[in-house]
């Protein structure tokens, strides 16, 4: 299955620029614009900052109240399936659907690759401001002030809260993350891949599995050969015991279809040979309608030996993968307790090396007695 991730963040003032050179690869950041960047675009700016994010976002900075939120950002995991125009297309479609004309914003898409496997991890930074485009024309200073709702001239641009409420904030990001799994999927279709996403946590998809923590690039470099192994083992072992999960849900969801057909095909039977029997003058035997019983029972008895055995061989194998999964976490804790003790044994290197040499006191000796 295609990975998924889309979280939403807000920041306070004095944030907006910094992240904006940080998403675009501008400024302090520069050096990285050739290792992971792919694609930059803004749109919706006033004319003041008409293709120049970075100064929408310096005003945000300069004049949003000293609490208020400078802008907010939804961070979005893209589809390795898909290519980079597939992808930029993606990404458009998100920003048209979740801000349209609404609101100015600006995104960039990266493309690193994974500190651990070494795969690509394309993914959008898509950064916003919550003060809504009403089409009047304000100079920076007034863009950011407080909205007048009887005279919206004289005021700055009207925010918007994307709920009043904690409970309204979250169903909105339920929602909007449902949207995102959507059109990830409906692209996925488009391009004839067969993988899709899941806005659901895997409680709710009936996964058994922990979410895993995010590892960045510094605490990678702090794993040894015999960890990221590790690492790599486990996630394999949890993908495949996912799929395998899946198959066999398959074949007993298949087994039940059996089980049902097979139900209305002997209830047809009894049905049809009721009606002979009550056709048919009594005490006369019929040959003929035992030995269908018979072959039909039989049958039935086959079907169901077959069946049970593709239940019992799948349960099995997803049994052996359970166990080759919890092995693999135990030497990753084996792995993880080893590097603890190895760098308390260094700790207490260094503190030794850090102790002055104790010299040996001066012998003083008493002279002859005159």
């Amino acid at each position: 299955m295609a990975s998924y991730h889309l979280s939403v963040k807000v920041g306070g003032k004095g944030k907006a620029l910094a992240h904006a050179h940080y998403i675009a690869r501008e400024d302090k950041y520069a050096r990285r614009r050739d290792d992971d960047l792919v694609h930059v675009e803004s749109g919706n700016m006033p004319n003041w900052a008409a293709h120049k994010p970075a100064e929408f976002w310096a005003a945000a900075d300069a004049h949003e109240r000293a609490n208020g939120c400078t802008y907010r950002e939804i961070e979005i995991a893209l589809p390795r399936e898909l290519d980079d125009r597939q992808r930029l297309a993606l990404v458009r479609d998100f920003v048209s659907q979740e801000i349209g004309e609404r609101h100015a914003y600006q995104f960039a898409i990266h493309n690193p690759k994974a500190a651990i496997a070494g795969g690509e991890q394309p993914h959008a930074h898509i950064m916003l401001s919550e003060r809504q485009c009403d089409g009047i024309e304000r100079d920076p200073e007034q863009y950011f002030k407080r909205a007048n709702s009887k005279h919206p001239e004289r005021g700055g641009a009207k925010k918007v809260r994307f709920g009043e409420t904690p409970t309204e904030r979250k169903a909105y990001l339920i929602e909007q993350r449902s949207r995102w799994a959507d059109l990830q999927n409906t692209y996925l279709d488009k391009y004839q891949h067969d993988e899709r996403v899941d806005a659901r946590s895997y409680k709710a998809q009936g996964i058994d599995r922990q979410a895993e923590r995010h590892l960045g690039p510094y605490q990678v470099r702090q794993l040894d050969v015999t960890q990221l192994q590790a690492v790599i083992d486990r996630r394999e072992a949890e993908s495949v015991a996912v799929e395998q999960k899946a198959a066999l849900q398959g074949v007993i969801d298949v087994t039940r279809s059996l089980h049902s057909v097979l139900r209305e095909r002997d209830e047809a039977q009894r049905n049809s040979l009721a009606v002979e029997r009550e056709q048919r003058q009594p005490g006369k035997a019929n040959q003929d309608e035992i030995a269908q019983l018979v072959s039909a029972a039989m049958g039935d008895i086959q079907q169901d030996i077959d069946l049970q055995s593709l239940i019992d061989s799948s349960m099995v194998e997803f049994s052996g993968i359970h166990q080759q999964q919890l092995k693999q976490q135990e030497q990753l804790k084996q792995a993880m307790l080893q590097k603890q003790r190895e760098q308390e044994r260094q700790k207490q290197a260094e503190k030794l090396k850090q102790q002055p040499s104790q010299q040996s006191k001066p012998k003083f000796s008493r002279g002859p007695r005159m």
